[in-house]
This record gives C-alpha cells, sequence and structure tokens, in this order.
C-alpha cells in the first residue's frame, strides 16, 4: 500500500493580498455612513436611513473579510495542520447572514413607512446617494479582479455593487418624490433594497454554506473527478473520494485507487496531481494506493462507492 500528498506548485495559500483595497474601502464606507445617516435624518427619508444601515453592514463585512484574509494567510501549527484558511469560508458565511437580517429589518420598516409616510427632502437625498454611487462604485472595483477566484472577496465585492445599485435606486426615489410628490416613493425604494440585498445575498450564503458543511465546491462535478482517475493507466477502480474546500481559494481531495500491479511511481503521482490543479482547480491531492489484494480489503471500499 502506497501513500502520496502533493502540494501544486505556484499558488498562495491566501489568495491575493488585498491589505490596500480593504483600508480603503473600510475608510471610504465609514465615512459616508456617518454623512449618509446623518443627511438621512435632517431628510426624514427612510430610503436613506436603510441605505446608510447597509452601508453600515458592509463596512462590518468588510472588516470581517479583510481579518478573514488575514488569518487565511498564517502559517499552519501543529494543532492546526491547515492553519487558518477555513476563516475565510467562515467570513463569508457570516457576512451573507448578517445582510439577510439586515435586509429583514430594512423591509419591515419600509412596510411600516408605507402606513405612515412622512415629508422627505428629495434634493438631499439625491446628493447624498449619488455620492454613495461614487464610492461604492470605486470600492467595488478595487475587488473586481479577485470576485471569482476567491468567495470571500466576492462577498466583500457583491456587498458594494449592491451597494452602488441600491444608491441609484434612492437617486431615482427622490427625483421621483420631486416630480410627484407622491411620498410612497421612499419606503417603495426601500423594499426595493430589500430584494437587491437578498437576491444579490442568497447564492453567496448558498455556496459559503456548503462550504462550510464539506460539500463539493462549485465549479467541480465529482463525476468528472472520479471518471478522470478511473481512467488513469493501470486503475481498476476508485474509491473514498472525498473533495472539499480548505478555504475560499483552495480545494483538497482525498481518494483510495486500486492499482493491482502496485505502486506506480513518482512520475503518476506528479502528473496526477497536476491534472487535478489544471483541470480541476484542486490543490491539494492526497492518493492512496491499494492492489486490491482480498485478503485485506479496504474498509472504506464499499462507504461512497455509489456516490457521484
Amino acid at each position: 500500500m502506497a501513500h502520496n500528498h502533493s502540494h501544486s506548485n505556484g499558488h498562495d495559500h491566501g489568495g491575493s493580498n488585498y491589505n490596500r483595497a480593504f483600508i480603503i474601502s473600510v475608510a471610504l464606507n465609514t465615512g459616508f455612513v456617518i454623512i449618509e445617516a446623518f443627511y438621512g435624518i435632517i431628510a426624514n427619508s427612510l430610503a436613506l436611513l436603510a441605505d446608510a444601515g447597509h452601508n453600515l453592514s458592509d463596512v462590518l463585512g468588510l472588516l470581517l473579510a479583510w481579518g478573514a484574509s488575514i488569518l487565511a494567510r498564517r502559517k499552519p501549527t501543529a494543532r492546526r495542520t491547515y492553519g487558518l484558511r477555513r476563516s475565510s469560508i467562515l467570513a463569508a458565511l457570516l457576512n451573507a447572514a448578517f445582510l439577510l437580517v439586515i435586509s429583514g429589518g430594512i423591509g419591515w420598516e419600509a412596510i411600516l413607512r408605507f402606513r405612515e409616510p412622512a415629508p422627505v427632502a428629495g434634493g438631499t437625498v439625491i446628493t447624498v446617494a449619488a455620492i454613495g454611487i461614487a464610492i461604492n462604485t470605486i470600492s467595488a472595483l478595487m475587488f473586481l479582479s479577485g470576485r471569482k477566484s476567491d468567495l470571500n472577496i466576492r462577498g466583500a465585492f457583491l456587498h458594494l455593487v449592491a451597494d452602488a445599485a441600491v444608491s441609484v435606486g434612492v437617486v431615482l426615489a427622490g427625483i421621483a418624490i420631486i416630480a410627484t410628490g407622491w411620498l410612497w416613493f421612499d419606503p417603495a425604494v426601500s423594499l426595493i433594497v430589500t430584494v437587491v440585498i437578498v437576491a444579490g445575498t442568497w447564492q453567496l450564503f448558498q455556496e459559503s454554506l456548503n462550504l462550510v458543511t464539506d460539500a463539493v465546491p462549485a465549479g467541480i462535478e465529482p463525476l468528472a473527478v472520479r471518471t478522470y482517475l478511473a481512467e488513469l493507466p493501470g486503475v481498476s477502480s476508485v474509491h473514498d473520494l472525498h473533495i472539499w474546500a480548505m478555504s475560499t481559494t483552495e480545494t483538497a481531495l482525498t481518494a483510495h485507487l486500486v492499482i493491482p500491479a502496485g505502486h506506480p511511481g513518482d512520475a503518476f503521482f506528479t502528473r496526477v496531481n497536476r491534472e487535478l490543479h489544471d483541470n480541476f482547480g484542486i490543490e491539494h491531492a492526497t492518493i492512496q494506493i491499494e492492489t486490491g489484494d482480498p485478503n485485506y480489503p479496504c474498509s472504506l471500499a464499499q462507504e461512497n462507492e455509489n456516490v457521484v
């Protein structure tokens, strides 16, 4: 029986370093939250206050994502053999959950405001929200490059994009109130804010929850991986195959390959690890070789043999 564990070269365990982007985004959004909340109270605009609350959640979310990205780069220890890479998954999940709770509060306040409409300073609403569009767009662009490869960074990116879109809606509400005098536009936009937040957050919530529970990461087809391994030279069967996320940027795999001829040599493992990395994005592969001797059957051979 042979065992091989290989790390693919050329990847960064902690993902790209976005420290500068986080510092700038947190500073800009914190300042804007204070301004938006202040003028939301002065203008008596629930839309502005709702957007300020959402921006505050984004500041907290950015801080959470930033902290996780730093922890993910911590070196492994004797006790934490994978380091703290999984903290990035937890940050993505907490960000998503927090946003969903915030959106529920915004929606409820909007429904109450429909019952008792209040005067709104449309001009102030437009000006403040326009500033929000600029700030959130600039902040989002700094995370644009990492949104596809890192779920944690994508969480920060989606928060900021949603804020920019919400601010656009607030501007439209201000214009509508000035043009028509219909005060219900303000709570109506607040409800739209809720829908935008939920729509943009739900997939993030599902994906991060899947990763926390060790599901196969999105974008990796388990059957394709199993088929690839089963078709390797000399392999008669594959069992005990597991694929899970170590962090929001790294995927691990363990598998038992039955090769009757015995150990295939180091060149075999080098090829397999390279192809798992290149074709499936799997960074850490641990492969156990068995010969299929009926006198010494693997106790895990039937565990997930029919799972694809």
